[in-house]
């Protein structure tokens, strides 16, 4: 969900046309009715009728929560912009990001420091599960958007979201029929082992390590680097692997299905930086990124809905496909 597209379905609401919108917003018309369009299939709901145009019931929901989104992005804007004329021109800020971040509130952040300093430049480097502490110790990224927060000293983390936790397994495997599982369903299965170099903090994270009580999971030693690596492993049933819900809403893969955990501790994705890093863009980037994670968060990722947790049992418990 972008704030973009909030911002052209709030216009046409207020304007009560489509070109009064697109005039408001230096737009063209075909660019607004994109914009309500695909704000329409991301939440697979019509929001307004068109002949004549009124809101929906879904749309008269919606109205209140895209105003409170819209004045919050704006208004961590206005926070930070005052420390534009203390940041030389011409300065840099390299953001990292981990699989997909903190969910939507990666994109509105980005956007909303773009607009508020637009004096500095602003360069994302995709990371993968070997750069989740390495990154940032090595100076490679200034900030970056992780899961969960390092253990280390050496940084510091912002947490962005709290979400539910999924397994991701091969469709032919028995657990992919359940609705939801528990801990206890997966800990005893293979899960897609990681490279050399990954940090204990994610590897504890990937294979509930708190939950294993220091025991070691079952590896099928894939070596999985990115989001990619985790669904062609899984599709070919070498293995489970593990994230946050909102893993379901930016990926999908043949063969593969995501399924709730019910009993498994929420995790936060965060953003993470450098504790003796005290430039100004980098304080005015946590601080814009935290006001919008306590504005824009519950918006932004919604909960997941609650499934029966499969009852099959500990003793009749199914296998993953090739064990």
């Amino acid at each position: 969900m972008e704030l973009r597209h909030l911002a052209s379905f709030l216009a046409v609401v207020e304007e009560g046309q489509f070109a009064r919108a697109a005039a408001r917003l230096f737009l063209s018309p075909p660019a607004v009715t994109g914009h309500v369009r695909q704000l329409e299939r991301e939440l697979g709901v019509p929001l307004l009728e068109r002949s004549p145009l009124r809101l929906t019931e879904a749309g008269e929901r919606l109205v209140p929560h895209a105003r409170a989104a819209l004045a919050a992005a704006n208004a961590a804007a206005d926070a930070v912009a005052g420390l534009r004329e203390d940041t030389p021109r011409g300065s840099e800020l390299r953001v990292g990001i981990m699989v997909h971040g903190s969910a939507e509130l990666t994109p509105a952040i980005l956007r909303a420091f773009r607009r508020a300093r637009p004096e500095t430049n602003v360069t994302v480097v995709s990371l993968d599960f070997t750069d989740h502490v390495a990154a940032l110790v090595e100076h490679r990224v200034d900030v970056a958007f992780l899961r969960p927060a390092p253990d280390d000293e050496r940084i510091v983390s912002d947490p962005m979201t709290t979400e539910p936790r999924i397994i991701t397994v091969s469709e032919r495997c028995p657990l992919a029929d359940a609705e939801a599982l528990r801990l206890a369903d997966v800990v005893d299965e293979p899960f897609l082992g990681l490279p050399d170099g990954v940090s204990r903090a994610f590897s504890d994270y990937l294979y509930f390590g708190t939950a294993r009580n220091g025991e070691a999971p079952r590896l099928n030693p894939e070596g999985v680097r990115t989001p990619q690596d985790v669904l062609t492993g899984t599709a070919a049933g070498r293995g489970l692997s593990s994230g946050l819900y909102s893993f379901v809403r930016f990926y999908s893969w043949p063969g593969v299905r995501f399924v709730p955990l019910l009993d498994a501790p929420w995790e936060h994705s965060v953003l993470a930086a450098r504790r003796d890093d005290t430039r100004l863009e980098v304080q005015a980037f946590r601080s814009l990124a935290v006001a919008l994670a306590r504005d824009l968060g519950p918006t932004l990722v919604p909960p997941p809905p609650l499934p029966r947790p499969w009852s099959g049992g500990n003793d009749s418990r199914p296998r993953a496909a090739g064990r």
